[in-house]
């Protein structure tokens, strides 16, 4: 799944993940495996953070993964994301302040209605590549 599909706030979070994982992984994984920041388990966890970001059914009026309704993770994708998430969140003001305090903003919005069958970039996608046929 490649991380570019993802726009707007979706590709912000994708962008945030991927920082709390490589200050993560720069503390608790084995430097000589790493590659651009990352072992290949925090890599495959962040690859399948950007699907399930992709795959969505809030699409861009996603609330933060914590406090979802829906809960798509599957159990032990979440619990590393949640230790990765617990370690990196406080370094996340040191190393990217911006992003910590958008992050932090971002908890705070109301979580969205139920959303509608296809909000997902990943069905919108698939909608418009299936009108062009």
């Amino acid at each position: 799944m490649s991380h570019s599909l993802l726009t707007g706030r979706l590709a912000k979070e994708h962008k945030t993940i991927k920082h709390m994982l490589q200050i993560y992984c720069s503390s608790h994984c084995q430097p000589d495996l790493r590659t651009n920041g990352l072992c290949p388990d925090c890599l495959s966890l962040l690859n399948y953070a950007a699907q399930k970001l992709d795959r969505c059914p809030y699409g861009e009026s996603k609330p933060d993964c914590a406090r979802c309704p829906i809960h798509c993770y599957k159990p032990e994708p979440r619990q590393q994301a949640r230790q990765a998430m617990i370690y990196s969140g406080p370094r996340m003001l040191y190393r990217h302040p911006i992003e910590a305090i958008q992050h932090l903003l971002d908890k705070r919005r109301p979580i969205p209605e139920k959303p509608p069958a296809g909000a997902s970039q990943y069905a919108r996608r698939k909608a418009a590549e299936k009108q062009k046929q």
